[in-house]
């Protein structure tokens, strides 16, 4: 965080003299108080807007998905993703096509909430779960697990740090240190006919309150919680970059008292009482200072667009590496990745990386052709299985049908003689091509994504290969 820099002025009196020499001790001019410096609030505001940004954002996303309208659901009650998106999908922005997502917003406030997954019978499965700061408390994607194999049946219990009891025998405790938690699920998915047993894995997914799982009380008698709808329209972080400064740090000051920030922070929470933001209580940003407060909302909207030094970056291609999930800390980073990446999980869950240009600096466009060449040494090092996306510049899926929308290792990648792999991206089909990518039309990025990915890809040994343009 950026130190305060609050800089104190002296009052400065001044009195008057008589003909030029004479210094009267008993002047009584009224004295002139030089304007307070408001440098210390636009620092203070950029800081705190950084800080705070995932937990508004978790926030928003949070009240869009919890109801009973169409596309939500109730709390502590999962939400099944039944198909893979269609062509020109884009909300969220680059949208998964490997998987089928299953998620649920859990609240452990009355009492634990039990998650049981089957046994996947072989096929990628993962689960993961993040607080309200985007931390993940948990996830299936530990080092040394075969996901190729699948996973095992499983049930973990989210519950308040200070709950006391005792839990149904085989239930692992997870600590949760804010009130909601945010679960999902994927299952890998080839589309089509695939959809069937993808499907039936996600019934046997649940999300019970205790009460409910030990059989104390049926499901029927425990309400349904709903968030109240939200009027604001838009995805939830286009909802957060739409809002002013009041808006945002009432936001904060209305979530803080359930979602205190982990790791504890007296620091953070000193700036945002410096500028009137306490929990729970009517937000009264300082006076006077609309300039200063104006300038560190943009400074702050800034840096959450920015990529950190702490990126990795090789031929073009960005992604995170270790810290990723795990923040401490490391607030831009935290934040970088709530904007750019929402959900993202830990470097043992996913690496992502994404590409926009060519080997030669140029924007990538649908109308020329590119290879990306995987020598044998550089095909994505993962336990669970990787693919290669296209996009439109602002996300969404192109006009390519989604069968072949993607280019992966579940997607029958063919490997040449020695091993590596050539991919050839263009928006016309080539004559020969043996792992074709269709790609949009116009400019356009790719994302590659490495389920369950080892430890290379995200320590800065491996690399993706360049994209070139033939």
């Amino acid at each position: 965080m950026i130190k305060n820099r609050r800089d104190q002025f002296p009052f400065q009196l001044a009195c008057a003299t008589l003909a030029g020499v004479a210094f009267l001790s008993g002047c009584s001019s009224t004295p002139i108080v030089a304007p307070k410096p408001t440098g210390w609030i636009k620092d203070e505001v950029a800081d705190s807007y950084v800080f705070a940004y995932p937990l508004v954002l978790m926030g928003a996303a949070r009240d869009a998905a919890v109801g009973t309208g169409p596309g939500q659901a109730p709390v502590n009650t999962l939400r099944h993703a039944s198909a893979l998106p269609p062509v020109g999908a884009h909300n969220p922005p680059t949208p998964g096509i490997d998987t089928l997502d299953s998620t649920a917003w859990l609240d452990v406030g009355d009492e634990p909430v039990i998650v049981s997954l089957p046994s996947s019978a072989g096929r990628y499965l993962d689960a993961r779960a993040l607080d309200m700061w985007t931390n993940v408390l948990w996830s299936t994607s530990t080092p040394g697990t075969a996901h190729v194999s699948g996973i095992k049946a499983q049930a973990v219990a989210f519950a308040k740090p200070d709950w006391k009891g005792d839990l149904p025998k085989g239930v692992k405790r997870i600590d949760a240190p804010t009130r909601n938690v945010w679960l999902d699920v994927r299952i890998q998915s080839n589309g089509g006919r695939d959809l069937t047993a993808v499907r039936k894995l996600q019934r046997g997914v649940r999300v019970l309150p205790l009460s409910v799982y030990v059989g104390e009380e049926s499901a029927a008698s425990v309400a349904p919680r709903s968030m109240p709808a939200d009027a604001n329209p838009g995805t939830p972080t286009e909802q957060v970059a739409a809002l002013d400064a009041k808006g945002f740090f009432d936001r904060v000051a209305q979530l803080l008292p359930d979602n205190p920030p982990s790791p504890d922070d007296p620091h953070a929470l000193k700036f945002l009482s410096d500028l009137g933001v306490k929990p729970d209580e009517p937000v009264e940003l300082p006076a006077k200072a609309t300039d200063a407060i104006a300038g560190g909302l943009a400074d702050g909207r800034a840096r959450i667009a920015t990529p950190p030094s702490n990126m990795l970056t090789a031929n073009g291609w960005s992604f995170f590496g270790e810290g990723v999930g795990n923040y401490g800390p490391d607030y831009a980073l935290r934040a970088y990745a709530a904007y750019a990446q929402p959900g993202i999980g830990t470097k043992d869950d996913e690496v992502r990386g994404s590409v926009s240009l060519d080997s030669d600096g140029h924007a990538l466009n649908g109308a020329n052709r590119y290879v990306m060449h995987f020598a044998p040494n550089q095909v994505p090092p993962v336990r669970g299985f990787w693919s290669v996306t296209a996009y439109t510049k602002d996300g969404a899926l192109g006009d390519s049908t989604p069968s072949r929308a993607s280019v992966g290792d579940k997607a029958g990648v063919r490997r040449n003689r020695d091993g590596s792999v050539d991919v050839t991206v263009s928006a016309a089909k080539p004559r020969k091509a043996s792992n074709w990518l269709p790609a949009p039309r116009g400019d356009f990025q790719m994302v590659m994504r490495l389920y369950a990915p080892k430890p290379e890809a995200s320590d800065g040994t491996w690399q993706p290969p360049a994209v070139v343009r033939q």
